[in-house]
């Protein structure tokens, strides 16, 4: 019988698939349910400082009183932010009490500092490992694209100095070099990456001509998103767990994945689609390829099609589709 049996940033998992943190693992209840169809793992609902933002705002216009005066503004700030924390970590203790699987806490931040003093609260309330989902728009045309990065940086240095759980960071593709981010984040600390966080997008109604959100589930098609920088970030980037995210909905897609170079695999719209049932069917699809070609466990071919080990290294790097418009 396949092995596959797998690590992930330090923590021993039964198996390659991670729940990305999304609705799926907001309670304890859903998370128990994913336990049972077979996840190796589950990365907990995000906490979002953006929304306490929204809620803080949404308070302030509602009362023109807390608008006039800072401390009512200040309390009501603080009394969100503090109870929106106390509710994470009441959920994290629970789930915990009732799943034996790896628990990730996930922390959404935008810009500010002080979500850093969270991180410390979610490894005291029993977190294996954290992600951070750290995502900026740079909007400042005079901003260097270095100034941007480092803001990565500093939110993961800051994050280190209060923890001693493993730490990985979920990142976007829009860096103009991602191995080289890869990088630094691993200097800097991380012990896994992410690739790739599915940050809303915008879209167009030209009905009614405004401003849409775009399709919030993945495709399989987008599963080419990240396979190429799967392939060179682990070929590249030695001792940095990869957790390969975006367009995965079946076996073929985590088999490739981990023939690229990644340690584990992020489910989530798959799971939305098609319930928690595609769980065992993507786990017995591994299972098959692998007795197709008699491997015993995932390190048997893991990376085994990555940038370093295939004979023409060029397939990762060509950016143009040359031959195939060629011929037309």
């Amino acid at each position: 019988m396949a092995n596959l049996e797998t690590t992930y940033l330090g923590l021993k998992l039964k198996n390659p698939l991670v729940i990305a943190s999304s609705g799926l693992t907001g309670s304890v209840e859903k998370i128990k349910e994913l336990e049972n169809a077979g996840a190796g793992a589950v990365v907990l609902k995000s906490i979002f400082e953006e929304q306490i933002n929204n809620e803080v705002g949404y308070l302030l216009e509602k009362d023109q009183q807390n608008r006039d005066y800072p401390e009512a503004a200040d309390y009501i700030k603080n009394y969100i932010r503090d109870n929106s924390v106390t509710t994470h970590l009441e959920l994290l203790k629970k789930v915990k009490e009732n799943v034996n699987i790896p628990v990730i806490a996930s922390i959404n931040c935008v810009s500010s500092d002080e979500w850093l003093t969270f991180a410390k609260d979610f490894e005291e309330a029993g977190a294996d490992a954290l992600e951070l989902n750290v995502f900026y728009v740079p909007t400042d045309r005079y901003q260097k694209p270095g100034q941007v990065e480092q803001l990565y940086l500093d939110i993961l240095n800051g994050v280190k100095k209060q923890v001693s759980i493993p730490v990985s960071v979920k990142i976007g593709v829009y860096f103009s070099n991602v191995v080289a981010m890869a990088e630094k984040l691993k200097a800097a600390g991380a012990k896994g990456v992410v690739m790739f966080n599915r940050f809303y997008e915008p879209d167009i109604n030209l009905e009614k001509l405004e401003l849409v959100s775009s399709e919030i589930l993945s495709s399989p098609s987008d599963l080419r998103r990240s396979l190429r920088w799967t392939g060179l970030v682990s070929s590249e980037v030695a001792g940095l767990d990869i957790a390969a995210s975006t367009g995965i909905h079946d076996a073929d897609a985590v088999v490739k994945q981990l023939l690229a170079g990644a340690q584990v695999t992020q489910l989530c719209s798959t799971v939305y689609k098609n319930g928690t049932g595609v769980i065992a069917r993507i786990l017995g699809g591994i299972e098959e390829f692998m007795k197709k070609w008699n491997f015993k466990n995932l390190d048997d071919f893991r990376g085994r099609l990555s940038y370093k080990n295939i004979q023409y290294p060029m397939m990762y790097e060509r950016s143009q589709f040359m031959k195939y418009f060629s011929n037309r």
